[in-house]
């Protein structure tokens, strides 16, 4: 299969955009962040950049095989949820660091897990590789969801 660069960098770079301006407009509540309690297995600032990097880079590869598949599946709505759970985790940050709303920011954090999974079975008929590429976002989430739910407790 030949590898369409041009469409596969607009894949990667709707993801990593979207996280960057995400993390640009939320960069304000890192101070408020750093004097938070938080729980056991909370790991240090500089990694969370990092992950989510690697993430968004890994859901882009991922859309970009969704969109240059070669079957008959439905793939605009594979896409569709694809695109929903991106908005979802883009307004995650905003409502964590910006707004301090650590309750309200957990529930949302659920949405955005159940969006990831039905993203990862919309995926697995047309690709499975691109199913298979979302599960660290998933698994990633999954741990977010108990820092969130810790440093709500906790503070």
């Amino acid at each position: 299969m030949e590898v369409k660069k041009g469409t596969l960098l607009k894949c990667i770079a709707i993801p990593v955009l979207t996280g960057a301006l995400s993390a640009l407009i939320s960069s304000g509540g890192m101070q408020a962040f750093e004097q938070l309690n938080k729980p056991p297995l909370s790991p240090p600032g500089w990694l969370f950049p990092v992950v989510w990097t690697i993430l968004y880079v890994l859901m882009g590869i991922a859309s970009y095989l969704i969109v240059t598949a070669d079957t008959k599946e439905n793939r605009s709505d594979a896409l569709r949820v694809y695109g929903l759970q991106l908005v979802v985790n883009f307004f995650w940050s905003i409502f964590f660091f910006n707004l301090e709303w650590y309750l309200f920011s957990f529930v949302w954090l659920i949405l955005l897990w159940i969006l990831i999974l039905v993203t990862i079975l919309r995926f697995y008929p047309i690709s499975k590789t691109a199913a298979k590429l979302m599960i660290p976002y998933l698994v990633w989430v999954t741990f977010a969801g108990y820092l969130n739910l810790a440093i709500w407790i906790l503070n």
